[in-house]
């Protein structure tokens, strides 16, 4: 586009005064010679003269005067125009013109050369002079010229050739009004432009109007190695020193840049506004603006304007844009995770470095940026707000980051739903920074300052956070806590999925479940005070409630306490499940009463726990081993059932730790009680009588006062030390024995 101004403003800039200078050569011309030329001559000069000064001088090698039918012929003319001021060394050569006196028309009967030159010290230099030095003559070339001497209207359907040292030029057919001072040039105009930057330019036709002094090119292009530009008009006014004022091209405005990657602009106006030195000053499109980029990252834009400013050197500084902007990035054609991503403003400005990369842009008026999935409608949605948008661009025009300050807001619609009743995962801070990956959108977004975060039920609160497109997660730090339904959880680093809901902490985690409500019929976690629980890590399930906590966890209510490597607790089923590692057993706390009916402390350790509140069942797995005030019972598998928390209180004391009703162990069952042992396969323990029952495998009690003592089934009797053996068929005996300590 450039180049079609220039090469147009120069071309016009000559051509108007070239035709008021051949105009007035031509009304004289004729004249001349129907009076003075009677007959042939040779070597035949004709000048005119004003004040001592040359107008113009005609030399041919021959001029004939037909007096029948008025007509005049020269042969070989040269005709130099001065004008009146001597500020002009113009020149027309021509074989062979015709004049009929009668018609008032001047033809040329062959080609017609028009060298046009300016003289400004011609009034200095001797009559007749040439100029010093010859500089940037236009040099027009046709054929079958026809010039009325009556109405000063002149036309050729010849083609038309022209030249100035950067450009040349060519059109069939033109035609020139005198009354309105307008030449048009009627069919395939055609301007090479031999510059830094070659150019071809090309018109259905153009017209060039006197007042005001303006050049229309309709259907008009510029092709460059460069680029492309083309319009439905293109109109370029003059100023009085036929300097380019400013130029406006109306109707499918295209201007499209064969770089890497492969840039099109595209609008219905376009205005460009000149410098005096003639340089560009601002240029404006308008009209459905668009902008589109090609290439394995493509991007557009669009705006209802766009001002294009530059600066002294002439280089585009800086765009500014209005009216529902919206740039969009589209990821690389494959990428698995790529977002496309918008940023939409009332106003946008941009800012250029080298004249032809973006380095910067910032919003004006409220913005937002648009996160959404390339490849499928069903996808997250994320919404980015603020009150201000920076952008930076990297060294090859890629949008790098955006910073947005004040009021920063995030909203991730699950599903590729909208509405008011769409699930919604909202955030908000400060001031918030996204990182672009180049080809695949938004790589994180980061949130600084009161950072808070909220989908349904679930809220958050740091002094940052980072969010990652890829995997959706949303990564707290700086005093972060997490609150769900009354539970309430704090870690170094907490971790949220805005997708699915879930979360999940790492560091020093802490757990409150406030919201604990008493259960009739429960037990280790029937009560109503709050339960806590602390570990290195805890990821939750959002929709299932289950919460998943490693690494040296500790849960409690009241007295009742679990220890283990990893513990799965299922709020809402009041189930919790506990594993062991290499280095760790499960170790759970509970109690007894004693001979003297207080409480009494009973560890017990597994490599397993499995706890259903409903059914106050503890079934532990692994090497179970339960350690009381004076007894301790090995096994390999043991099922634990409590005393409900409601119950008799003659079996139930107060809201202390849940206490044992019975236990049912098997596999390898060792007993030890001061300096008796007990052996089995099988036992059943019931704590209200303290009443031991051993079966399997030849059961025994080893005692060192009275020794061993076997059978089918043993049952001893913690309280008073009886002990009952049961044989079979084999040993048909009962024994009561009675120990005496």
């Amino acid at each position: 586009m450039a180049a079609l101004i220039l090469v147009c403003a120069s071309v016009a800039g000559v051509y108007f005064y070239a035709r008021r200078r051949v105009e007035n050569a031509l009304r004289q011309v004729p004249g001349k010679i129907s009076i003075e030329i009677q007959q042939s001559a040779q070597g035949f000069t004709l000048s005119s003269s004003q004040q001592g000064r040359t107008i113009f001088k005609l030399q041919a090698s021959k001029a004939v005067q037909f007096k029948q039918g008025g007509r005049a012929e020269l042969h070989d003319v040269s005709i130099t125009l001065y004008g009146r001021d001597s500020s002009r060394f113009d020149q027309v050569y021509g074989s062979d013109f015709e004049y009929d006196q009668q018609s008032g028309d001047v033809k040329s009967k062959g080609e017609v050369s028009i060298d046009l030159e300016s003289n400004p010290q011609g009034i200095l230099n001797p009559d007749q002079a040439p100029p010093k030095e010859l500089k940037n003559p236009l040099h027009l070339r046709t054929t079958d010229l026809v010039f009325n001497q009556k109405t000063g209207n002149g036309w050729t359907p010849a083609a038309v050739e022209f030249s100035v040292p950067q450009a040349n030029g060519s059109a069939v057919g033109a035609e020139y009004i005198a009354k309105t001072g307008t030449l048009k040039l009627l069919s395939q105009v055609r301007i090479h432009w031999n510059g830094t930057t070659p150019a071809t330019v090309l018109a259905r036709e153009a017209m060039l109007e006197k007042s005001p002094r303006e050049i229309v090119l309709r259907d008009g292009r510029a092709d460059s190695v460069e680029r492309h530009a083309q319009a439905d008009e293109i109109s370029l006014f003059l100023r009085d020193d036929n300097a380019l004022d400013h130029v406006l091209a109306v109707g499918h405005v295209r201007i499209h840049s064969l770089a890497s990657p492969a840039l099109t602009v595209s609008a219905e106006k376009l205005e460009v506004n000149m410098r005096i030195d003639s340089e560009v000053e601002r240029a404006v499109f308008s009209g459905q603006v668009n902008l589109r980029t090609e290439g394995p990252e493509s991007a557009e834009a669009s705006a209802a304007r766009a001002v294009l400013g530059f600066d002294d050197e002439n280089r585009l500084s800086k765009i500014s844009s209005d009216g529902g902007v919206k740039l969009t990035e589209h990821p690389r054609p494959g990428a698995s995770t790529a977002e496309e991503t918008e940023v939409s403003s009332p106003g946008m400005e941009f800012f250029l470095a080298d004249a032809d990369r973006l380095s910067r842009a910032e919003t004006v008026g409220p913005p937002e940026i648009t996160l959404s999935p390339a490849t499928s409608k069903s996808g997250p949605l994320t919404r980015v707000t603020a009150d201000k948008f920076t952008a930076s661009f990297s060294a090859l025009g890629q949008l790098s980051s955006v910073h947005g300050e004040s009021h920063a807001r995030v909203v991730t619609t699950a599903g590729g739903k909208s509405g008011p009743d769409a699930p919604q995962a909202v955030s908000t801070s400060d001031i918030i920074d996204a990182y672009f990956r180049p080809g695949s959108g938004i790589e994180s977004l980061l949130q600084q300052g009161h950072f808070a975060y909220s989908s349904g039920t679930e809220q958050a609160f740091a002094d940052r956070a980072r969010y990652t497109s890829s995997d959706q997660v949303e990564v707290l730090s700086g005093s972060p806590r997490i609150v769900e339904a009354a539970m309430t959880t704090t870690a170094q680093i907490v971790r949220l999925n805005r997708q699915t809901g879930e979360g999940g902490g790492e560091g020093d985690v802490k757990t409150t479940y406030s919201d604990w409500k008493p259960q009739a019929g429960g037990a280790l976690l029937a009560g109503s005070s709050p339960v806590h629980v602390t570990a290195r890590m805890v990821r939750v399930e959002r929709d299932s409630g289950v919460a998943l906590y490693t690494g040296n966890v500790r849960l409690w209510q009241d007295a009742n306490l679990v220890e283990a490597p990893s513990i799965r607790l299922e709020k809402d089923q009041r189930t919790l499940i506990a594993d062991s590692s290499p280095e760790q057993k499960v170790s759970t706390m509970l109690a007894e009463i004693d001979r003297r009916g207080n409480p009494s402390p009973v560890r017990v350790t597994s490599s397993r726990l499995v706890y259903r509140d409903g059914e106050r069942q503890a079934h532990f797995e692994g090497g179970v081993l339960v350690q009381g005030s004076d007894l301790t019972i090995a096994a390999d598998n043991m099922n634990v059932f409590l005393l409900p928390r409601d119950g008799k209180p003659e079996a139930r004391v107060g809201d202390g730790p849940a206490q044992l009703d019975r236990i049912v162990a098997t596999g390898s069952v060792r007993i030890t009680q001061s300096s008796r042992r007990a052996a089995g396969e099988q036992l059943t323990y019931t704590a209200a009588d303290q009443k031991f029952v051993l079966s399997g495998g030849m059961p025994s009690i080893f005692d060192a006062e009275h020794g061993k003592i076997t059978g089918v089934s043993l049952t001893y009797f913690r309280r008073d030390d009886r002990v009952v053996v049961e044989g079979d068929s084999r040993l048909p005996a009962v024994t009561h024995t009675r120990v005496v300590r």
